[in-house]
């Protein structure tokens, strides 16, 4: 018999203890992904069938960042014909993708970061998908209101181009709700959202149940859900706590599994666990 950790058992009592409204009251119209990388193919078709082995119903696609003749390792019309060819295949979405080559040239001060953006619309159009997420970690870190303006505005330059595919330019950061509000509202557009991370919020010190209420579904596109390095359920997060926010905003749409894989475990079972843990409390 499997051993059950004591955080498991506190957040399955909580879980639990939020009686009444959670009954009757399953997450619906949301369905749950993962991310590529997590399940260690980025940039590669492969992510796809072994998402749909798990159980995952979608896959978030990086677009590499090894520059080939100047353009991103996934703009080859080859690579992308694999790519909905196999999740027509496997009936599997693809429901997202990610700008990575942002993690080498930040859109806060780098003008190369315009040109992968508005290749990465592009390749993200072809691929019949929407949300695009745009990534500001490490020294792209956004710092203070100074840089978060000068992202606001290229992103207002870039959002006509993103508008015109119908594509939801997503940042992600590791800044509070209330300054990504700033950097939409200086954008002004409809086009540009926030990515959601749970884990990044919390480890920037935020209380994640209080911004996703504060945000609202119309400034959320998607969701990273993660607590690592923990399985979820097994960290500081209440992800029961987290799913009735998300229930309760009305979001709907992905949300990803940025999980990590254990050392002495694989990827796979890893990710169902965690996958089977989300499920169970998203009723």
């Amino acid at each position: 018999m499997a051993k059950i950790s004591r955080r498991t058992l506190i957040q399955t009592a909580a879980f639990a203890s939020l009686g009444g409204r959670f009954a009757g009251g399953a997450v619906r119209n949301v369905s749950i992904g993962v991310t590529d990388w997590n399940l260690r193919l980025g940039a590669n078709p492969d992510a796809l069938p072994l998402a749909a082995k798990i159980g995952f119903e979608g896959v978030q696609i990086s677009f590499g960042r090894r520059i080939v003749n100047d353009k991103l390792p996934l703009d080859d019309s080859e690579i992308l014909s694999r790519y909905l060819r196999l999740s027509s295949e496997q009936k599997i979405p693809i429901n997202g993708t990610c700008v990575d080559k942002l993690h080498d040239n930040g859109l806060k001060s780098d003008k190369l970061a315009v040109k992968w953006v508005l290749d990465s619309i592009r390749l993200t159009s072809a691929l019949k998908t929407k949300v695009l997420l745009l990534p500001f970690f490490g020294k792209w870190a956004i710092q203070n209101q100074d840089e978060g303006n000068r992202v606001g505005d290229a992103l207002r330059e870039i959002a006509p181009e993103a508008e015109k595919a119908g594509v939801i330019l997503a940042i992600e950061d590791t800044i509070s709700a209330e300054d990504n509000a700033r950097i939409m509202d200086r954008a002004k557009s409809k086009n540009v959202s926030v990515y959601y991370d749970t884990g990044n919020s919390t480890q920037a010190g935020f209380d994640v149940v209080k911004e996703i209420r504060w945000l609202g579904k119309d400034r959320i596109c998607q969701f990273h859900l993660k607590d690592n390095p923990h399985y979820m359920g097994e960290g500081t997060i209440s992800f029961p706590r987290v799913v009735e926010a998300i229930r309760d905003i009305g979001f709907t749409g992905a949300a990803n599994l940025e999980t990590d894989t254990h050392a002495g475990s694989t990827v796979e079972a890893d990710m169902r666990k965690n996958l089977a843990y989300l499920r169970q409390v998203m009723g």
